[in-house]
């Protein structure tokens, strides 16, 4: 017989992430008012009330979903899993005309093959509503009602709702999902990381389309990030549309219009930069950020005055190319070049976080990192670096 949490009121979820941003999701998670907070492998795990499922969606900003646990049982093998999967009352969450796609992780058991446990899974699901209803929900893997996530490890098996849908990374505000390793997320995660106030100007001199600058602006004004999305829960049955609501009108209410310090994004490259424009309007932060067009190495914050040593205290965080993106060869060597004259030149008494895939290019910067944080993009393993700068 499976386990289910949802004999109380309190719900456990779990809510994946980049390895290596763990204790900063676990951290929001807190901020959130969870309890039984764990920081494991990949995510964190918390309880609380219905309510706080839809605030982690709505507020968590280095999370890639948030998933409630409906069951937790031994599988170790077909039959078992489908046994326990037929037993949990789906209809709570979906409607028989609704759709329905599962997503498996598989790992040290014995079924060894993920596509095989999810059509196990699906099975026992549409079969349930057969038995019950004569008909059976469809599949719809591009947008389902309702996306189940299986977890198989050394035989046990955790069913959970995917109560976010798409990625949290997806904020609703890119007009274009742009390739890179760094998503809206790990950007998040990388500020969060990093320590960084939220109360002092924060600059990336090659800040592309614009991720950590919006990020940031959006983490200063206390800006919910999943305020101009959709999630899956809301096409729930059960859904609380009272609850909800509640908690959108309070974020909305919480978002600051202005911020006493600027955040400045800079890049060399035109088409870039009209994209982060376009990004910088839509997550509605034009007011917030300001962006300019110029190499790294002579671009100039507008609060600092050269060759005084700055008057304001502020946080560099960057992504510069290192190879898996635009830059190869000497152009790859010259960015970093750029880089280490800007932050020398401009940036005395400033710290900086410098965010690299590639071991070998920050020591183009001349500078000694201070700490190193490890943290995955996608398959790469790659570091935040930070530097204090020598006033």
């Amino acid at each position: 017989m499976p386990t289910s949490p949802h004999d109380s009121s309190l719900r456990d979820y779990f809510a994946p992430c980049t390895l290596g941003l763990e204790e900063v999701v676990a951290q929001e998670a807190r901020g959130l008012g969870a309890s039984d907070v764990e920081a494991r492998r990949g995510g964190v795990a918390f309880r609380g009330e219905r309510a706080l499922g839809y605030a982690a969606n709505l507020w968590l900003r280095s999370a890639v979903r948030v998933q409630e646990q409906v069951a937790h049982f031994a599988a170790s093998g077909k039959d078992e899993l489908y046994a326990a999967c037929r037993e949990v009352e789906w209809e709570q969450w979906l409607d028989v005309d609704g759709t329905l796609a599962v997503d498996a992780s598989v790992r040290d058991s014995a079924m060894t093959h993920s596509g095989f446990a999810a059509l196990t899974v699906k099975d026992a699901v549409c079969d349930r509503f057969r038995a019950k209803t004569g008909r059976r929900p469809s599949v719809d893997v591009e947008n389902p009602t309702l996306p189940i996530k299986l977890v198989l490890q050394r035989d046990r098996a955790t069913l959970y709702l995917n109560l976010s849908g798409e990625s949290l990374h997806k904020r609703g505000w890119r007009p274009i999902q742009v390739k890179s390793p760094l998503n809206e997320a790990i950007a998040a995660g990388l500020l969060l990381l990093s320590g960084w106030d939220h109360a002092s100007p924060l600059v990336d001199p090659m800040c592309g389309s614009g991720t950590i600058a919006i990020e940031a602006a959006c983490l200063a004004a206390d800006r919910a990030p999943g305020l101009l999305r959709r999630f899956a829960f809301e096409r729930f049955p059960d859904f609380d549309s009272k609850t909800w609501s509640d908690l959108k009108h309070d974020a909305a209410k919480r978002a600051k219009l202005s911020l006493p310090f600027v955040i400045e994004g800079a890049d060399r490259h035109e088409g870039a930069l009209s994209l982060a424009h376009r990004s910088v309007r839509a997550a509605q932060v034009e007011g917030l950020v300001k962006l300019t067009r110029a190499e790294a190495k002579e671009f100039v914050p507008s609060f600092t005055s050269p060759p005084s040593p700055n008057s304001q205290s502020f946080t560099v965080v960057v992504n510069p190319p290192w190879g898996e993106r635009v830059g190869e060869g000497e152009e790859l060597v010259q960015s970093w070049s750029d880089l280490g004259r800007f932050l020398h030149e401009r940036c005395r008494g400033a710290t900086a976080f410098v965010f690299c895939g590639d071991a070998g290019l920050p020591r183009l910067l001349g500078l000694k990192a201070s700490r190193k944080w490890p943290v995955m993009a996608g398959p790469i393993e790659c570091r935040l670096l930070r530097y204090e700068v020598d006033a």
